[in-house]
């Protein structure tokens, strides 16, 4: 008899494994709602893929929804980079965007109806009177003044705030629970203030916005979302947002479940410091590559199999924990391994010359792609008497176990044939300028070869079909180890986050390479053509990781 996997469910997919079975729902409907007061990160990924993997998993739909009722912080420019990445990531949101804004006339019908219930009213108290009469958390609040007014008197008050006759922050609606509560969040919360802003969405039609723990379970409510799925931040949060769908007698109310934040370590993550960042200039921009917003990772050249795959491996708990970068650069080279053509590139160039080679010959060599994917096939690099080695792959006087070149050794050139060094010229610096060598026409790649071995291997770009660009080298962007900022505030910045490599020469196969494209360089790492500031003919790569890794899967 054919034993059945046995598949393993994390702690939400129980919950609505038991909704299901209880009759609660008969549809999963999942959303993403972020606030669009900046651009996402890798954390949002996890909510994202969660959210939009639950719907797929349960046959049931997926919402992109902006919770846009704070104008102040609020831009375009942010809701188009976030549909972007939620685009690029894979998770399909059908035809509709939503947004709470579009739900701001039933919102207020909403807080009509909790003052006719006398579930809220219009309190006059300051925002400082509002914190002291609130209480602490070993103490009870007190109730405000204005707590007793009458039904009539709030709708009346109310009204006027929503037609503009209140200044900002001179009068709020809150809702009328329990001041003694021990959740402060539960302590009267203020629903709806004045706020004389003009809205990206709605324009100038309101003067006053409702409260995020107030419009969210309505926009969750009104969509008919069955989970309402968030981060541990929100646990205490979650009465009240029982007690807003609960009173407004929705008849199928979500369930608010919270999952463990991602957390990465050495990385910046808030949006309040990458905002500092950009705007002191330290960065380029919300996109630089040294950032782990997903439009920086897409820039860089992670791909969204990478980040599911660092998703599936940091789980789905309550348990906070902390993931190392090194997983998240272990799934690039996983996807990638098998995906990019494996391609010669020089970053510190130097000449090395074959002197016994003839003068004017150009001669086309076949190299594989991929050894690891033969499906990848073949292609064509020339070969000619001068080329371009790195630097590092030459040394005048070499320790033990060096086995690159250097004066006497014999290397193979990858793909082509073995040479021996057999003099080198310098600067007036000291520097190497020029390798000289000679080549063994008999031990060409792929010839059949049988005779002398060598250690070490090289690879090699032809100067006369190189093509220029330009390679930039990172790093994390904060010093291992250390906090974001110091103690007197300044910025703790890696000083080698970013190296840039100029003049670089790479094989001709690299021309024509456009934006996003990636490729293995041959020792150095993964790479990508840069969105931002390649050209055609300026070439512009950024390494996405490099080749050795310190992550190893189940650790």
């Amino acid at each position: 008899m054919e034993e059945q996997e046995v598949v393993s469910k994390h702690f939400i997919e129980q919950i609505i494994d038991k909704d299901l079975e209880e009759g609660a729902y008969t549809k999963i409907v999942t959303r993403f709602p972020p606030e669009p007061n900046g651009y996402l990160h890798i954390g949002h990924a996890k909510s994202i893929l969660l959210n939009y993997g639950l719907a797929q998993e349960y046959h049931g739909t997926f919402n992109l929804r902006f919770d846009d009722t704070n104008p102040t912080k609020e831009k375009t420019e942010f809701v188009d980079s976030i549909t972007a990445d939620v685009k690029w990531l894979g998770a399909d949101y059908g035809d509709t965007i939503y947004y709470a804004s579009n739900y701001f006339d039933q919102m207020y019908e909403a807080a009509v109806k909790l003052i006719k219930k006398g579930k809220a009213y219009v309190c006059d108290l300051t925002p400082d009177e509002i914190r002291e009469y609130r209480g602490t958390l070993t103490e009870p609040g007190k109730n405000s003044p204005y707590r007793d007014r009458s039904v009539e008197e709030n709708l009346s008050l109310f009204e006027a705030m929503k037609n503009g006759e209140y200044e900002d922050g001179s009068k709020v609606l809150r809702a009328k629970i329990d001041m003694a509560s021990p959740n402060i969040n539960m302590r009267d919360p203020i629903i709806y203030r004045v706020a004389h802003m003009t809205h990206h969405n709605t324009g100038d039609k309101w003067c006053i916005y409702p409260m995020y723990d107030f419009a969210h379970p309505i926009e969750d409510a009104i969509e008919g979302v069955t989970h309402s799925i968030c981060t541990l931040e929100f646990e205490d949060h979650r009465p009240l947002y029982d007690w807003v769908v609960r009173e407004l007698e929705y008849p199928h109310p979500p369930k608010q479940i919270e999952f463990a934040k991602l957390y990465l370590k050495n990385v910046v993550t808030g949006k309040r410091y990458i905002k500092q960042l950009v705007e002191e200039g330290l960065v380029d921009g919300w996109d630089d590559p040294r950032l782990v917003s997903l439009s920086a990772l897409r820039r860089r050249g992670f791909t969204p199999e990478s980040i599911k795959l660092f998703m599936q491996l940091s789980g789905v708990s309550k348990a906070q924990s902390t993931s190392d970068y090194a997983m998240l650069e272990y799934c690039i080279r996983e996807d990638l391994k098998m995906k990019d053509n494996r391609m010669m590139a020089v970053l510190d160039p130097i000449k090395l010359i074959i002197d016994n080679y003839p003068e004017g010959q150009v001669e086309e060599l076949e190299v594989e792609n991929n050894p690891e994917n033969p499906e990848l096939g073949t292609r064509t690099v020339t070969f000619s008497r001068e080329l371009y080695i790195d630097r590092e792959d030459f040394m005048e006087e070499p320790p033990k176990k060096y086995f690159r070149l250097y004066p006497g050794n014999e290397v193979r050139l990858k793909g082509a044939y073995f040479v021996t060094c057999v003099d080198y010229k310098k600067d007036a610096d000291g520097n190497v300028t020029e390798i000289h060598c000679t080549y063994d026409p008999a031990t060409k790649s792929g010839s059949g070869f049988e005779g002398r071995k060598v250690k070490g291997t090289i690879h090699w770009v032809d100067a006369s079909t190189a093509v220029d660009a330009e390679v930039r080298l990172y790093e994390n962007i904060v010093k291992d180890d250390e906090p974001v900022r110091n103690e007197d505030g300044s910025w703790n910045i890696n000083p080698n986050s970013l190296t840039v490599c100029k003049n670089c020469k790479l094989e001709k196969n690299f021309a024509g390479a456009k934006p996003g494209d990636s490729f293995q360089f041959m020792r150095h790492g993964y790479f990508c053509v840069d969105s931002k500031d390649s050209k055609e003919d300026a070439l512009v790569f950024n390494r996405i990781v490099s080749l050795k890794s310190s992550y190893k899967p189940g650790q």
